[in-house]
């Protein structure tokens, strides 16, 4: 069953075909700021319905893309390299990977916190040390 996240406005709303079987909440400098739990799909997963005054930030030169509604203020979404295909949650490289190594696939990610009624009970959240990792 679809789920849709949307900002506090409404002027950004997007379709997820199911809810994620787990999510990640990062404490780097900007995530812990936002408040958002990200729930992660794959390309072409997510289908936009709305992206009124849709705004984006990035700290990284655009490696990172922070998307938010340009009227409320709301984090909705990002883009950015999958960090997790190459990282542990604590930032150590995975076997194959050394420190420093870049990701060749890109991660889309939705915050969670936008779907009303999602059943927070079946989603596993995993604490990721992004602080420390990149």
């Amino acid at each position: 069953m679809p789920l849709i996240a949307s900002c506090h406005c409404g002027a950004t709303r997007i379709e997820l075909p199911q809810p994620p079987a787990h999510a990640k909440e990062c404490n780097c400098s900007y995530c812990s700021r936002t408040g958002a739990v990200w729930g992660y799909y794959g390309p072409g997963e997510m289908h936009f319905l709305s992206q009124q005054d849709e705004k984006t930030y990035s700290a990284s030169d655009g490696m990172n893309q922070h998307h938010f509604c340009g009227q409320c203020g709301m984090q909705t979404w990002g883009d950015s390299p999958d960090w997790a295909s190459v990282y542990n949650n604590d930032g150590t490289p995975k076997p194959g990977y050394t420190q420093g190594s870049m990701p060749t696939e890109r991660t889309y990610a939705v915050n969670l916190r936008l779907i009303d009624e999602l059943d927070w009970s079946a989603i596993a959240v995993e604490k990721v040390d992004g602080r420390a990792s990149w």
